[in-house]
């Protein structure tokens, strides 16, 4: 059988073969549970951001705990300070999900966590499902490593959306190519040698290591000793340990050694006075060693 021509084949979702859409059916058939945290998911061709969209939602009173949103392309998704986040169609998965923790009479001290308890569910998913080593950049940047060094692969950004809501928004270049980098110091599981960029079980993967890790959380009220998640991702994250500059509110800045994640999840900084000062809110940039 001779091969088409493939400059005969008109354009279609399907024409990037590399980069199948993502299968609404099978995903909820996956992932729907009547006892489990998922209430409902649906996959979208495109969407200016999918944490927008769901806080709309949530708001209108909508969307329930467990709502999944998921993009097959996001023009407008956004990051922290209001960093855009964009890549090709079906090169990731983009997406957003609802929860609230206060129906779990979870102290709204603790809420903080949530963004943390992501990243620290992206990263054993990734791990187990996608065979690649990650790390987590605090607060919210999941890390990759590419011709020896280290690339952000993906971001997260956590939303109140009212009446005791959080949007927690997930982007992660899944198979971008190198031309395809917005920056250089952007990564992608494909380039970090991934066993798997196929994109469904790992949104799968994800979503049952979230489902696990929030429950266990909500189950402890929040306490992050309890639930073991401050110690899994002190383990996880290669901010604690290095020499960083801090970039805080007000414009000011703290230089010093990131020495460990408070139990309000905060990054603790020691400066060269050897005080140890928490950053609860700011830029945090890894400084090479001197």
């Amino acid at each position: 059988m001779t091969p088409r021509d493939r400059s005969d084949v008109p354009a279609s979702p399907w024409s990037d073969l590399d980069r199948p859409p993502l299968s609404e059916s099978g995903l909820r058939r996956s992932l729907l549970r009547q006892d489990g945290l998922w209430s409902s998911l649906d996959v979208v061709a495109s969407t200016g951001s999918t944490n927008t969209d769901l806080v709309a939602r949530a708001v209108a009173g909508s969307a329930q705990e467990g709502a999944v949103l998921v993009a097959e392309e996001q023009s407008a998704g956004r990051g922290r300070l209001d960093r855009r986040w964009s890549a090709p169609p079906r090169s990731g998965l983009f997406f957003s999900v609802l929860v609230k923790p206060g129906e779990h009479e979870v102290p709204v001290s603790r809420w903080g966590w949530l963004p943390l308890l992501t990243g620290v569910a992206v990263a054993t998913a990734l791990s187990s499902a996608a065979g690649v080593d990650t790390a987590l950049k605090w607060p919210n940047d999941v890390l990759v490593t590419v011709d020896g060094e280290e690339r952000k692969a993906g971001g997260i950004l956590a939303e109140a959306s009212g009446e005791g809501g959080i949007v927690i928004g997930v982007g992660l270049n899944v198979s971008l190519r190198a031309e395809e980098l917005p920056v250089p110091q952007a990564g992608s599981l494909a380039l970090a040698g991934a066993q798997v960029v196929d994109r469904e079980p790992l949104l799968r993967a994800v979503l049952r290591s979230f489902e696990r890790w929030y429950v266990e959380w909500c189950a402890a009220q929040g306490d992050p000793v309890l639930s073991r998640l401050q110690e899994t991702y002190a383990a996880g994250c290669s901010t604690v340990g290095r020499r960083v500059r801090a970039v805080l509110p007000g414009d000011r800045e703290l230089v010093g050694e990131a020495v460990a994640v408070d139990g309000d999840g905060r990054l603790v900084v020691r400066g060269a006075d050897g005080e140890r000062v928490p950053v609860g809110a700011g830029d945090i940039v890894h400084l090479r060693p001197a």
